[in-house]
């Protein structure tokens, strides 16, 4: 009985044992094929305004955040119109500008956002243009920058529909053309907010417009500044491309980023001289807020806002930082001029001040 018993369990063990080989023998190369977790990118999609579409396409930007373990797709959005669209399946918004930061972040219920970086607004110009505009005693240069000294006088010159060449002693820019200042939609674009934000304060004494009733006041004055211009594109990388592309024939002047106009003179061989940058005084910063949806989009932001070298690159693209020694030593690598620190900067209107001239605008443009 007992010989009978062994003759039974000795095979099944046998069998037993090879089926465990055969098991492990499976399981290896699966094991090898499939990457350890703790390896793999955290994958974050987020919406960002156009002007930093070149600052994430960057190899140098894509090599940090995978050294931290991140594979960031962008979607390009206008800074306004991110608000307005459906959050599901991103991890952040990227927009520019407070008041639409901090819209998104209401909508978003974020805890917290990260200020990564800034830049003020100004003004792309032309050598001969700025000519014309000293000699109106509305643009001064001083300490090798321009600044457009008179705002009240350009603003009043573009609502009373002034052409260029009803401007005394100008030679240079002698076309039938009305003066404007391009944007972009005031609608869709931080860029836009941010130029109405800065002429409502002119328009309003030197003011930050602060109630319904200053903003009914000011929108007569503010609102031509917007409607005589015609079509406008719905992100600042159009208007900008106008001016690097087609020249002072079609944008004598034209509201962009500060970062926009360093960037692109940085990438060049020798930065182009006729390409003038105009610093209105007062002036307004545009800040590039973060804002987390979801966790990982937290652990991004943190990141953007956090790590040196990534700071680093942001200078590189024309950005200033908490770190104002990067932005510096990029002006001295490339051979640029900037201010180093601007005294006149006004904060713009609250979230809905703005949004009730904004609206105005938009009736009447329809």
């Amino acid at each position: 009985m007992e010989i009978s018993i062994r003759r039974i369990i000795g095979p099944l063990l046998a069998m037993v044992l090879l089926a465990g080989i055969s098991v492990a023998i499976w399981i290896s190369p699966h094991r090898q094929d499939s990457p350890d977790s703790s390896d793999s990118p955290i994958e974050v999609k987020g919406m960002i305004g156009s002007e930093k579409e070149s600052f994430f396409a960057d190899p140098e930007v894509i090599r940090l955040l995978a050294n931290k373990g991140f594979q960031v797709r962008t979607e390009k959005v206008g800074s306004r119109q991110i608000v307005s669209r459906e959050l599901q399946g991103y991890d952040f918004g990227f927009p520019a500008g407070v008041p639409a930061a901090l819209a998104l972040q209401h909508k978003a219920r974020a805890r917290q956002v990260h200020a990564v970086f800034f830049t003020p607004m100004t003004i792309g110009s032309w050598g001969k243009v700025i000519q014309i505009l000293e000699k109106q005693h509305i643009v001064k240069k001083t300490e090798g920058i321009f600044h457009i000294i008179d705002m009240p006088r350009l603003f009043d010159l573009i609502n009373k529909g002034v052409r260029w060449n009803e401007l005394s002693g100008n030679t240079g820019y002698a076309t039938n053309k009305s003066i404007l200042i391009n944007s972009t939609d005031v609608r869709s674009s931080n860029s836009a907010a941010m130029y109405l934000a800065l002429a409502s304060y002119v328009a309003n004494g030197d003011s930050i417009v602060g109630d319904l009733q200053q903003a009914r006041d000011v929108l007569p004055k503010v609102m031509p500044l917007f409607l005589r211009q015609g079509f406008q594109e719905s992100s600042s990388a159009g208007p900008f491309e106008d001016y690097t592309t087609m020249g002072m024939g079609k944008a004598p002047l034209v509201m962009i980023y500060e970062s926009q106009f360093l960037e692109f003179q940085s990438k060049r061989a020798q930065p182009d001289p006729e390409m003038v940058l105009l610093y209105p005084r007062p002036t307004i910063y545009a800040k590039h807020i973060f804002v987390p949806f979801s966790e990982n989009g937290e652990r991004l932001g943190q990141l953007l806002a956090g790590d040196s070298d990534l700071q680093k690159m942001a200078a590189r693209h024309g950005y200033r930082t908490a770190r104002i020694e990067y932005f510096h030593d990029f002006l001295k690598g490339r051979h640029l001029e900037a201010p180093g620190v601007l005294m006149d900067v006004i904060d713009p209107p609250s979230y809905e001040i703005l949004e009730h001239m904004i609206q105005a605008i938009e009736r009447g443009l329809q």
